[in-house]
């Protein structure tokens, strides 16, 4: 799971659907995104990025959520 995502989505007072919608991605890649269930693509993760505020690289640092949640506040 990538429970920093979701952690930034919520702490911005955002739902799925807001970010999907400022991403212009679907709603359920949002879901599964932060589910862990797909790794967004280059072009994703950079527009998820840009609407939260983050490093999009972020997306590519799994197996250290520990970083990644620093990284992302």
């Amino acid at each position: 799971m990538r429970d920093w995502l979701k952690n930034m989505r919520v702490n911005q007072g955002y739902t799925q659907a807001d970010i999907a919608e400022m991403a212009c991605v679907d709603v359920t890649m949002i879901s599964k995104i932060e589910l862990g269930e797909r790794r967004p693509s280059v072009e994703v993760a950079k527009k998820i990025a840009n609407v939260l505020g983050f490093n999009w690289t972020l997306f590519y640092q799994d197996g250290d959520e520990c970083a990644a949640s620093k990284e992302a506040v």
